[in-house]
């Protein structure tokens, strides 16, 4: 019997694309579902996850599971064929846990700061914490690498996933405060990480490009959301 994989979410959150990947790694079939998460929201998602209203859900033989990273191990854990998405080794698998709570707490506001700033010295200081958290990540790339292409080795994983949903909104960021904040000189293993993650098969498809969150930060002033 063919199984049944829904994705409740939206192109343009980092979240969900984040679940995407994992899927297209896992080579899982699904099927997208945008739904609506402003104003009145799609009763799909109130009855999938009714404690958040948030997205992504994915619904597995109609079994909702709530929370991008949660969803991962899910993934990682029902579909147990490589490529694996969480380091093998506990205490690698902690380490990636930690720098992924270290994104969602630190990275994910200043991008969002950057892209929502009322004027260019806003942005520009928004960008500026961005450019501090990147250095702490260049360090962490060169202890969790161990001088390969991925923050998960050889092939991407966990923390690779979790950050590279965020390349898209960061470089809109970049073109919105006219500051570079992937620069070469700073964070060349970033700047060589993010190019080779945004080439690869399961994630070129779904990671949408500056352009597109520009347009979304306009439509959102204009007050029509497009997420």
């Amino acid at each position: 019997m063919a199984e049944e994989v829904k994705l409740l979410g939206r192109r343009l959150s980092p979240f969900s694309t984040r679940v995407r990947i994992a899927l297209n790694l896992k080579e899982v079939a699904y099927e997208f579902v945008t739904v609506e998460i402003f104003g009145q929201k799609s009763e799909i998602l109130l009855e999938s996850n009714p404690v958040y209203k948030k997205i992504p859900v994915l619904i597995h033989h109609g079994k909702p599971i709530c929370e991008s990273m949660i969803i991962l191990q899910y993934i990682d854990d029902v579909w147990a064929r490589n490529p694996s998405i969480l380091p093998s080794h506990p205490y690698d698998r902690s380490i990636a846990r930690f720098w992924v709570t270290y994104l969602d707490n630190n990275l994910l506001i200043t991008i969002w700061g950057m892209l929502m700033a009322a004027g260019k010295e806003a942005a520009k200081e928004a960008a500026g914490r961005a450019a501090e958290i990147l250095q702490t990540l260049e360090e962490a790339f060169k202890q969790c690498s161990q001088g390969k292409d991925f923050f998960g080795g050889d092939a991407i994983g966990h923390l690779d996933i979790a950050l590279g949903s965020f390349l898209g909104p960061l470089k809109a960021g970049e073109k919105l405060s006219n500051v570079e904040i992937l620069d070469e000189k700073k964070v060349p293993l970033l700047v060589g990480w993010a190019e080779r993650f945004s080439k690869q098969d399961a994630v070129k498809e779904v990671l949408a490009d500056a352009e597109e969150y520009i347009e979304m930060i306009r439509s959102m002033n204009d007050g029509v959301p497009t997420v």
